[in-house]
């Protein structure tokens, strides 16, 4: 099976098989892209046991997300917390992907959704490096996208909506079908801004640089654990528009993300970065980062929170 250790699915309070996690065809989350959604990983961290990674920080975010979307969750923070954690433990799970999402049911299909219920689902299942596991210690090779994010004030860049997707859908299978694993989006001013499911890190002039808020991109909470792990380094850390001829300059570039934690990229529109592999900063905080989620140094940043 695909989402392999997903046999309990948790909605709505409920914890269902996998065969019975179903929506309705005519919900409205199906048509309009009504959801916000999360990602988050667990660890089996040697000290402390399967452990999930900032998970009061990426439910807060959930809970924001939904906030802009005019969606009132029938849960507390706390309680999808906890669900998370009994989701793990009744799939026994101790090294995961985690998925909690709030959606749009079924009450009408006009594009105003505020008759439609709010529901929540939390699944978990085994999922290895995002983009390869060969592309955690050599990079990949992306291309910058055609396809450009979104502007100010059309969708909202800060929310992770299920509808924002579709932008990264379109930049993934482009340049997956043109032969390069990633692809990195340009802002709507041209200059850059992440890729179809992560952050992007470049370092430059021995500094290291990440677009702002302002470029359209998530805060992404994997982003902050990159700049509090490179400022320990000693790293001067800016969050600072970058050109998009800046990757081709760079020293380094990397993705950062849930999904894809730390991966460097190698090259650029077949432009090599650096000396065209995974570059020393990439690679320390790589290990600085893998160091702390399994357990082989302290989590001296509270992140990790044990699943029993």
């Amino acid at each position: 099976m695909a989402f392999d250790g997903c046999e309990k699915i948790w909605i709505n309070g409920n914890l269902v098989d996998f065969a019975d996690a179903k929506i309705h065809i005519l919900s409205h989350v199906i048509h309009y892209g009504s959801g916000v959604f999360e990602g988050l990983r667990c660890y089996d961290n040697t000290k402390i046991g399967p452990a999930v990674f900032r998970l009061q920080d990426h439910t807060h975010r959930l809970f924001n997300s939904a906030k802009v979307l005019r969606m009132e969750i029938p849960f507390s923070e706390d309680q999808i917390n906890e669900a998370v954690k009994t989701t793990l433990s009744v799939n026994k799970l101790k090294s995961a992907y985690i998925r909690p999402l709030v959606y749009r049911g079924m009450g009408s299909l006009g594009v105003d959704p505020t008759s439609c219920p709010v529901d929540v689902a939390i699944a978990t299942w085994s999922w290895g490096a995002y983009l390869g596991e060969e592309a955690l210690m050599n990079g990949v090779d992306v291309r910058v996208s055609s396809w450009t994010r979104m502007a100010p004030n059309t969708f909202p860049a800060m929310v992770k909506a299920t509808a924002n997707y579709l932008n990264s859908q379109l930049i993934r299978m482009e340049a997956n079908l043109d032969g390069y694993t990633e692809g990195i989006a340009l802002d709507v001013n041209g200059n850059i801004c992440e890729g179809s499911g992560e952050n992007v890190f470049i370092v430059y002039d021995g500094k290291l640089m990440t677009p702002p808020l302002g470029s359209s991109v998530l805060k992404g909470i994997t982003r902050d654990c990159i700049m509090v792990l490179a400022r320990e380094m000693g790293l001067e850390v800016h969050e600072h528009v970058i050109p998009r001829e800046m990757l081709y300059h760079a020293e380094e570039v990397f993705f950062s993300g849930s999904a894809a934690e730390v991966t460097p990229v190698r090259s650029v529109d077949h432009i090599p970065v650096g000396k065209g592999k995974a570059g020393p900063v990439a690679l320390e905080l790589q290990k600085r980062f893998f160091a702390i989620v399994n357990g082989d140094e302290e989590d001296r940043f509270g992140w990790l929170t044990p699943v029993e």
